[in-house]
């Protein structure tokens, strides 16, 4: 269900005010119900009732004075046995029960109406129906009272069966059916939605528009850059926000200014033994411990460089530029083959992409020691899609267990824990990898392979 909901700001503020809004034309709504209800029974149905009872106690109690003038206008004004003071007929016989469109809630409530004021009535029939002004009765009404029957647009017709056995019969206006209601109230529902939603939607933009310039900088934030700062605009609260941000990206570019500047320190101090150490080995004379001593100095070197690499590649010195991953990859390939080491390009066609070369050298230099170094031999291939390209480095190497697979690019971390400088350096060279990958927008899978081996796989996109 959540899928469904809107994810963004204004989608979801605009959200919760419009079901705020329904919730408040519902009750809205029921309210106007009940005092509709309230009014059809004081104003129709109560005086209904009460008409009824004023002709039942004529018809049980007849005067006795009415003279020929009274006659006269009852005869003038409605057919035989109607009564004008109440607007009630009384039926010479007994009328058709109609079996539609009864209205029990009605039927009841008039019933114990009589009866509460002593009429003797057995049964009532209620029926609503739409004003039919071919009958008699609506025909010698007044303009008036037409008029106001024709804007209720409906009449109740009311029969009341007395123990005596006459029947009365009542006709009044009835307000039409709630439909009306519901059409106003949904008009009404629709002009608070456009003077209400529509600035409340326009305000929630206001706020969404810098926070979502906030989070695209925060995206794109490269410490040291020359990024601008962003522009503090909106609400007092989303500016404090923009203004934080702001404060906090100046401190992390200025520690990691105060890192780099300490990472040089550390690689000058730390070079500056080895290169004595380098010329003080000159005067040892067995050859075998002298060329180990060089060995053991280079391997501290790669490592130092190794470490400091990683440390900074946040903040890499070299800008990108468009280059020929092809040919990028093949000068990698020839070093090694300079070196005797079985390794093999199958050549691709020139492919231009923006990255920065040296890393991305380095990146796929690693990628082939280690193949080399554990599989005596790599296998390089280099494929393109539309949107993606991808530098597969193969060798038929022991492989990795499928458990270690997401173990290796820990820096420091080695599947072959002897520790021996034949078998393998410290454990960052997938490390440094995966990280140059992934600043370059990219990643690197590892994967066994069929037959034994392993396949590297660096996938960048195309851009």
């Amino acid at each position: 269900m959540t899928r469904f909901l809107p994810k963004s700001l204004t989608g979801q503020i605009g959200l919760i005010v419009a079901v705020a809004l329904f919730l408040a034309q519902a009750i809205n709504f029921g309210l106007l119900l009940n005092e509709r209800r309230n009014v059809r029974f004081s104003q129709i149905i109560v005086p209904a009732a009460t008409r009824l009872a004023g002709a039942a106690d004529r018809v049980v109690n007849p005067p006795t004075d009415a003279g020929p003038r009274q006659a006269q206008e009852g005869r003038r004004r409605g057919p035989p046995g109607y009564d004008p003071r109440t607007r009630v007929q009384l039926l010479p016989s007994p009328p058709e029960i109609p079996t539609e469109d009864r209205r029990p809630d009605i039927e009841q409530v008039i019933l114990r109406e009589l009866k509460e004021v002593g009429v003797d009535a057995d049964q009532v029939v209620a029926v609503v129906r739409p004003v039919d002004e071919t009958r008699p009765l609506i025909r010698r009404l007044n303009p008036e009272r037409l008029e106001r029957m024709r804007r209720f647009g409906a009449e109740l017709h009311v029969l009341a069966h007395l123990k005596g056995g006459q029947w009365l019969a009542l006709s009044s206006a009835w307000p039409r059916s709630d439909s009306v209601l519901v059409w106003q109230l949904a008009a009404q529902t629709v002009i608070l939605y456009i003077f209400v939603l529509i600035p409340v939607l326009l305000a929630a933009r206001r706020i969404a528009r810098p926070l979502r310039t906030l989070a695209a900088a925060a995206r794109g934030f490269r410490p040291g850059g020359n990024a601008e700062p962003v522009e503090e605009r909106g609400p007092r609260d989303v500016r404090s926000v923009i203004a934080a941000y702001n404060g906090m990206g100046s401190r992390v570019t200025a520690m990691l200014e105060e890192k780099d500047r300490m990472l040089g320190a550390i690689g000058h101090d730390l070079r500056t033994p080895l290169a004595a150490l380098r010329v003080r080995i000159e005067s040892v004379e067995d050859d075998e411990d002298r060329l180990r001593m060089a060995d053991t100095i280079d391997e501290m070197n790669r490592t130092l460089d190794d470490i400091l690499s990683l440390a900074r590649l946040g903040r890499p010195s070299e800008p990108p530029t468009d280059v020929d991953l092809s040919s990028l990859i093949d000068a990698v390939v020839e070093d090694f083959r300079d070196l005797d080491m079985n390794v093999t390009f199958e050549e691709a066609p020139k492919l231009r992409m923006h990255l920065r070369p040296a890393l991305m050298r380095r990146a796929v230099r690693n990628l082939i020691e280690n193949a080399v170094k554990y599989g005596g031999g790599a296998e390089v291939l280099l494929e393109s899609s539309t949107d993606r390209v991808a530098i597969r480095v193969c060798d038929r190497g022991p492989g990795i267990p499928e458990a270690k697979l997401g173990h290796v690019f820990t820096p420091f971390i080695r599947l072959e824990e002897s520790r021996n400088r034949e078998t393998g350096g410290i454990g960052l060279g997938l490390a440094l990898a995966q990280a140059i990958v992934r600043e370059a927008g990219g990643e690197i899978t590892l994967a066994n392979r069929e037959g034994g081996g392993l396949v590297a796989t660096i996938a960048l996109p195309r851009r």
